[in-house]
């Protein structure tokens, strides 16, 4: 099909469907989305098939951990979708929509402190599947990192959500060894020996885990695991490092119900054109934060949506 047959109607209706025109040519790349970045070897082999059949036999991934393939004609976008379809793959991630969700390897990684496939995977179903006829002010980008090393930096996402372990320490087990393993190992020089007892300071700890049963008297054991959940990140033209909610959550449904109250906020208060990071400082943190750890949003869920 050529170019004047492809009118600007029929681009942006194939580019909700995740079909994005490959500059300077009649073609489109065809966004796939994975489970934060998980797929299967079946699936990824019918892709690979589908690359050849349908496209230029290229594939690419975005930074949101989505493969894309190239060089697919506009009027070959329907078979391509029944394609990948039989391997339940599906095209999308565009427009002023939840965007798919990051997470790094935590569940695998040997500094992991949260399961992040299950955890990222629930958050997909949850809200990139469960609110995906829901128009938002702009696109809105959510990623889970299982530690504080930060690796998928959750906090220049709209919501980023980080694993945490608090040290649970036994002040009674301490030693306070001249050559104590827990200040020596702290990434963050947050622990000390002062008047022969181990002394944690709150302010430089970042809730890594490094600590957690590594005291030979076992004074740090069985650490509190939960989530900081950060709000308001971009990454682009601007770059907004996103702010930590004053609070560690404990419990995940909790965790996961203030990023739906975040979506909603946002729904309901944003302007249209604005990224929740603006929304946020137009409204202010404190009011925001406050909003998130109550309950009026859940409640007014229906209506916000509908609204």
């Amino acid at each position: 099909m050529s170019s004047l047959t492809i009118s600007a109607e029929d681009e942006k209706r194939v580019k909700a469907l995740g079909f994005l025109n490959n500059r300077g040519t009649d073609n489109f790349s065809a966004r796939v989305i994975t489970v934060n970045g998980k797929i299967t070897a079946a699936q990824q082999k019918c892709i690979a098939e589908a690359a050849e059949l349908f496209g230029n036999g290229v594939i690419t991934f975005t930074t949101r951990l989505t493969m894309e393939v190239q060089g697919i004609p506009y009027d070959k976008i329907d078979e391509f979708r029944a394609y990948i379809a039989k391997a339940g793959l599906e095209t999308g991630g565009t427009g002023k929509k939840i965007r798919p969700v990051v997470s790094c390897k935590g569940t695998t990684c040997q500094y992991g402190l949260q399961d992040t496939f299950a955890i990222s995977e629930e958050i997909h179903n949850r809200f990139y599947k469960g609110y995906r006829d829901v128009t938002l002010p702009h696109k809105f980008k959510i990623a889970v990192g299982g530690c504080p090393n930060n690796c998928v930096k959750p906090n220049l996402n709209d919501v980023g959500i980080i694993g945490q372990c608090i040290p649970n320490f036994h002040e009674e087990l301490c030693k306070g060894c001249k050559k104590c393993i827990i200040s020596k190992n702290c990434p963050m020089n947050a622990c000390e020996v002062v008047d022969g007892k181990l002394k944690i300071d709150e302010e430089k700890c970042i809730h890594c885990g490094r600590c957690d049963g590594k005291c030979p008297f076992k004074s740090i054991t069985e650490s509190i695991h939960g989530f900081k959940i950060y709000i308001g990140g971009t990454w682009g033209k601007r770059v907004s490092h996103g702010i930590a909610l004053n609070k560690v959550f404990i419990d995940k449904e909790e965790a996961l119900n203030v990023i739906e109250k975040a979506i909603l906020l946002y729904k309901e208060k944003g302007i249209t054109g604005e990224r929740f990071a603006t929304t946020i400082n137009r409204l202010g943190f404190e009011n925001v934060e406050k909003e998130l750890l109550d309950n009026d949003l859940l409640e007014r869920k229906e209506e916000i949506i509908k609204g």
